[in-house]
């Protein structure tokens, strides 16, 4: 991945760090031979003046690398982040149906995989280039002391093997924790973005929520905070442990260096050279350390990366799926039967359904009944247990599912309300003809929100939110906000903006509208569904009883079908249900005569 950021990033970076691996050696190298020379009382000035000039060549490139490298990394970084958070975003477009974002587990391993997908790759190549550089050092200066005692490079590694060995503890150990806090973290910026969410807001301060919410939000951050504390106490000990290993080590190897100088065995240069890579052997060691636990903490982390892009696919799609022909048949469930988990109660339980072609289906029961699962199925996004659902008698398993979306157009009960502009919103429901001004006006007429649209600030390029500014030409204009029943008028406008599908699905689609709103939708919308497949669900059976075909769930089964005037004749559930309906209004129409 870092390879595809960018080549010559690499090797500027790699070429950096070998460079900056050699200049503590050399200096400690030339440093050495200036102080012998001034040492014996040599007065060759040229070869002093050539050592000087080494010395501040080293001390320009010790000033110059380091802000190269940070940049070349932070390039890296941004480059990679970019590539990293496409990927991952291309794998979840991958999947087809909804289990998945329902799913804790996959939830929490997606959170770590954006926090460590894009750092990651970066930051390891990084970490590898650094270990390369301080394994130079260590073995340069190594090799330094291997001239004056043949035994102090075996001593000084065997002092770092126990402090590796804990690092890698602790980077493992570390990983590990950030997996298991994963929920309590999530559950932490859940209470905090309920504190900052303007949908929250009026609630929050009407029921005075906020210091419980809050105090919810705390507890969660004190459970991470406890365990990370814990976890940095035990780095503290081994720290402090191998820290004092290292002093002792160091502080006996300069007793020897300053014995054996006072004996004469070796020269004042040798000792600067000694100091200078026992220094250099020590800090440098520290720096192996670090980088190698870093990177096996983040290549620990990085494996929710490769599992999320690894992931299987949550529904199966045919390698040959077969054609979706456009609808010129009926829609059938045969025998569906299906549950959103193993623990969990059926919600279907062997549904026998046919939706006539040209026609609408009212599906009518109470809330739990089935009949937005229903939906979700005939969408596909998810699949029956048990049963099969059939377009013109081929199973929606043997199709490409983004091909049969395609043919449906739908307002869903829990529609969206996108922080874009009045034409955005719209014109998400068909792609293709978003920049079509034409079409996002004849969509937004047909759903009775033109006028509305036409009366805002700036009419279609109007943001539709408070939290954003407009930007591009409109600059920092704020934008404006809309009522339930508006934000329902553009979600109506989004379903027309589909044009004439083979399949429309209207889930509670005048919910959130008055009634003489309701009305007027419900006009437009029984001519826009004329010869048409579809299925409407409200729980306002007035706005169903019009429907070519009534079906009454319960518990997951048919329990009535037929015409409004069927069913008020057989006198069952959808009977009742009317009458209770009907009394209400009948009720109210009187106390307002009275």
């Amino acid at each position: 991945m870092t390879w595809q950021a960018g080549k010559w990033l690499i090797g500027l970076y790699l070429a950096s760090t070998i460079v900056s691996a050699m200049v503590p050696l050399t200096l400690a190298w030339v440093t050495k031979l200036l102080l012998d020379m001034l040492g014996r009382g040599e007065t060759d000035v040229d070869r002093a003046a050539i050592l000087g000039c080494a010395l501040g060549g080293i001390g320009l490139l010790t000033g110059l690398l380091p802000h190269v490298m940070v940049y070349v990394n932070k390039e890296t970084e941004r480059r990679v982040g970019l590539l990293a958070q496409n990927q991952l975003f291309l794998t979840t477009e991958r999947f087809v149906g909804l289990a998945r974002f329902e799913d804790p587990e996959f939830l929490d391993r997606l959170r770590l995989a954006l926090q460590s997908g894009g750092a990651t790759p970066g930051a390891v190549v990084a970490g590898v280039l650094s270990i390369v550089r301080t394994a130079v050092m260590v073995f340069g200066f190594l090799g330094s002391l291997l001239v004056l005692s043949p035994w102090m490079p075996i001593l000084v590694l065997a002092s770092a093997l126990p402090a590796l060995g804990a690092q890698l503890w602790l980077a493992k150990r570390r990983a590990a924790l950030q997996w298991e806090l994963g929920p309590v973290e999530r559950r932490e910026i859940f209470y905090r973005d309920l504190l900052t969410s303007v949908q929250a807001a009026k609630e929050i301060r009407l029921f005075g929520t906020g210091t419980h919410l809050r105090t919810r939000m705390l507890i969660e951050r004190r459970k991470a905070n406890h365990e990370t504390s814990r976890l940095d106490r035990r780095e503290l000990a081994v720290q402090a442990l191998t820290g004092c290993a290292t002093a002792l080590f160091a502080g006996g190897a300069l007793l020897w260096a300053v014995l054996a100088a006072a004996d004469g065995r070796i020269s004042i240069g040798d000792v600067s050279l000694l100091i200078s890579s026992i220094a250099g052997v020590q800090s440098a060691s520290v720096a192996l350390l670090r980088e190698i636990a870093q990177v096996h903490q983040k290549l620990l982390l990085f494996k929710h990366f490769l599992e999320i892009l690894d992931s299987e696919p949550d529904l199966p799609v045919p390698s040959n799926p077969a054609t979706v022909a456009p609808l010129s048949q009926e829609i059938e469930f045969r025998d569906v039967w299906f549950r959103y988990s193993a623990e969990q109660p059926w919600i279907l339980r062997g549904l026998n359904l046919v939706v006539p072609h040209g026609q609408t289906l009212g599906l009518i029961g109470r809330n739990g009944a089935g009949k937005s699962t229903l939906i979700k199925l005939l969408c596909r996004m998810y699949d029956p247990d048990r049963g099969s659902i059939r377009w013109n008698g081929v199973d929606l398993r043997k199709m490409e599912p983004t091909e049969l979306r395609e043919r449906i157009g739908a307002v869903f009960q829990d529609y969206m309300n996108y922080d874009l502009s009045a034409g955005e919103n719209i014109g998400l429901g068909d792609l293709s003809r978003s920049h079509d001004q034409q079409a996002l006006v004849a969509a937004a007429t047909s759903a009775g929100s033109h006028d509305l649209i036409s009366s805002l600030p700036h009419g279609y390029d109007t943001l539709l939110s408070r939290i954003f500014f407009a930007g591009g030409a409109l600059g920092n204009t704020r934008g404006v906000t809309l009522s339930g029943g508006q934000w329902q008028r553009i979600a109506l406008s989004r379903a027309y903006m589909r044009g004439s599908r083979d399949l429309l699905i209207l889930d509670e689609p005048s919910s959130g509208l008055d009634a003489e709103t309701e009305y007027e939708i419900h006009v437009g919308l029984r001519k826009h569904r004329r010869d048409r497949t579809s299925i409407l669900i409200s729980h306002r059976l007035g706005a169903v009883r019009d429907a070519d075909l009534l079906v009454v769930l319960e518990e997951g089964r048919i329990a009535e079908r037929g015409t409004h005037d069927e069913l008020i004749a057989l006198g069952g559930l959808y009977a009742r249900m009317f009458a209770i309906q009907a009394k209400g209004y009948r009720d109210e129409y009187s106390e307002v005569q009275q």
